[in-house]
């Protein structure tokens, strides 16, 4: 029997790969990892329709899996394995928290809450935890909410903080419709957050607003 015309194309791939990975195209590097689930079809035309819809490789890869349910050949064993990817990029950004780094700027827990919090369909609230030299000891969700609001509730992240022996906490929430802007909510709360905070002698070193792809800090804009 003849083996199906994208066998000899794949595996012209996977050696133009060992080549030099980057000859390939954006269309190409997927259609290839997308082989690695769907091994009995073309997964030329679905590659290149996800980078249709997302345009980049870092929009398909960030994407909700659900969006591409209506393209033919994307069943839920690639919905499972996408998921898998997901979940695998947020944990090698949290990585800082496993090594207990040195916290030293907003920017980097920016890029592991965006890993983390930036795709999200819904809201959620998470606090980054350090010690008195800003060493990392914990990343933690407090609160999941909905598609425009997350309820967070002091008590219950300074009960943690102290448990931990934390020195400070960065406030961290993502913004699903894209714009890292803070809402009078999310003023107010950070307001309610540093009050809080003082009485148990724990500083608040940031709130972080995250999207996808760009971040909003209260510390550098002087809103602590």
């Amino acid at each position: 029997m003849n083996k199906p015309h994208f066998h000899g194309h794949r595996q012209r791939l996977r050696e133009r790969l060992q080549r030099d990975t980057r000859q390939l195209a954006d269309y190409e590097l997927l259609e290839l990892l997308l082989g690695y689930v769907i091994r009995r079809g073309d997964t030329k035309p679905l590659a290149k329709e996800m980078l249709a819809r997302h345009k980049t490789l870092q929009g398909v890869f960030l994407a909700d899996p659900a969006e591409f349910r209506d393209i033919e050949g994307f069943g839920p064993a690639t919905e499972d394995f996408w998921l898998l990817w997901r979940e695998l990029w947020a944990r090698m950004h949290e990585a800082p928290a496993a090594l207990r780094v040195v916290i030293q700027s907003p920017q980097e827990v920016a890029e592991l809450a965006k890993a983390r919090l930036g795709p999200n369909r819904r809201e959620e609230f998470w606090v980054a935890m350090v010690d008195n030299k800003n060493r990392l000891l914990a990343w933690e969700q407090a609160s999941r909410g909905t598609v425009d609001q997350t309820v967070v509730f002091p008590r219950e992240v300074f009960t943690r903080a102290l448990e931990l022996k934390a020195s400070g906490i960065v406030l961290v929430h993502n913004h699903p419709g894209g714009d890292p802007r803070p809402s009078a909510q999310d003023v107010e709360l950070t307001r309610r957050m540093v009050r809080a905070a003082a009485d148990l002698g724990v500083r608040v070193l940031d709130h972080l607003i995250v999207t996808d792809r760009a971040f909003y800090s209260f510390q550098q804009e002087g809103m602590l």
